[in-house]
């Protein structure tokens, strides 16, 4: 625990893969003697990095974002070897093409992936067979895995322990200030306990969604944010796709992808994954809006479209829904690119906005810190 009024040198608000991550790095890679790793649910990675599709990307997902799809590549390899025991690979992934309304050819989309330099090819005929020809241009399979979140909350728990990162759990962060010295965080009123106020020289803000809900004097990222309300359903796959992960693309389409933690597969529809969304206001809490939406899932809808292009969809079980806010930077609503937004405040000198679309995303963010330079405070402060 930190007492009132202590001083750490940095804080490091959401404890997602990249708040954990970033934490640890800080800790062991940039000497920072204390760092304290502030997160408002009861458990590590139970948000945004638990509730999606656990895709491990290696580029193909994004043929019209080059710079993302060879980002994914290059961060791939990293991904698998930093954290083999979280990455399935046990099952084939297979890219196919639509005859209509795709954004890409089947040419288009293996040329590309030949650019990249991402493992492709044919599809035999078993597996096409799965596939509505009459609507389907080509298959490919592909190497692209899965991670498994549960495995991950157990790594950063051991790594923080590990590094010496305090951690404070079922905690929320109300504002961050600027103060003679640095900059301060104001901690909400827990269990009859006054408010409590941190001193720092960093912040590190990896809220994802929450980027800009602090009072004080952070003054919001200059790069706008847009909020989308999704569903990401868990199915029971028929014995037929169990050991499959597919992606119908690109356009409005969909994938299924095994989703480790639960045993089970995920189901998304570009069209009806996204409930609503709304561009991100200091004032409109996503969490918020998240917790008061009925959060129906729109499964049945899913499952008739999907159903179109893979017939064996139909046989599948519903299970549950993930309903999570996903937030996405508005300058890349068009081409689907994911790239960090990685913002210092000139207002607030030593306070850092951070944000990745992707989980590999991650490797980006490290990159961008290792240009930074941080000063230790005294032992006696």
């Amino acid at each position: 625990m930190t007492p009132t009024g202590q001083m750490v040198e940095a804080v490091v608000i959401g404890g997602g893969l990249y708040g954990c991550t970033i934490a640890s790095y800080l800790a062991q890679e940039r000497g920072l003697r204390r760092v304290l790793l502030i997160e408002k649910e009861p458990r590590l990675l139970g948000r945004g990095s638990h509730n999606n599709q656990a895709r491990v990307h290696n580029g193909y997902h994004y043929p019209r974002s080059f710079t993302t799809a060879y980002r994914s590549r290059i961060n791939f390899n990293r991904f698998v070897q930093d954290w083999p025991g979280a990455v399935k690979r046990d099952f084939t992934k297979l890219y196919a093409i639509a005859r209509r309304n795709s954004r890409v050819t089947a040419r288009q989309f293996e040329r590309f992936c030949h650019e990249i330099g991402a493992k492709i090819k044919p599809a035999d005929r078993s597996l096409h067979a799965l596939f509505e020809k009459r609507l389907i241009e080509e298959v490919f399979v592909v190497e692209e895995y899965a991670f498994d979140t549960t495995c991950l909350a157990h790594w950063a728990q051991q790594e923080l322990a590990r590094t010496g990162v305090h951690v404070r759990l079922g905690t929320r962060v109300l504002s961050i200030s600027r103060v003679d010295g640095g900059l301060q965080v104001l901690l909400e009123q827990q269990d009859g306990q006054p408010a409590e106020l941190i001193g720092c020289q960093y912040v590190f803000n990896c809220t994802y969604s929450g980027l800009n809900q602090f009072a004080g004097d952070f003054p919001g990222t200059q790069t706008g944010l847009k909020q989308e309300v999704t569903e990401m359903a868990l199915i029971q796959a028929p014995a037929v796709l169990k050991d499959l992960g597919i992606t119908v693309m690109d356009g409005p389409f969909f994938s299924m992808m095994p989703f480790p933690s639960r045993g089970l597969h995920t189901l998304s529809h570009v069209r009806y994954t996204p409930h609503f969304s709304w561009a991100d206001q200091p004032d409109t809490d996503p969490y918020a809006q998240l917790e008061n939406y009925a959060q129906s899932t729109r499964f049945d809808r899913m499952a008739r479209d999907v159903a179109r292009y893979l017939p064996a969809i139909a046989d599948s079980q519903y299970v549950d829904s993930l309903f999570e806010i996903k937030t996405v930077l508005l300058k890349n609503e068009g081409d689907d690119g994911r790239p960090i937004l990685f913002e210092k405040h000139p207002a607030l000198p030593g306070c850092f906005s951070i944000l990745g679309g992707k989980i590999d995303n991650v490797y980006d963010v490290l990159e961008k810190l290792g240009t930074e330079e941080f000063r230790n405070i005294p032992e006696n402060q």
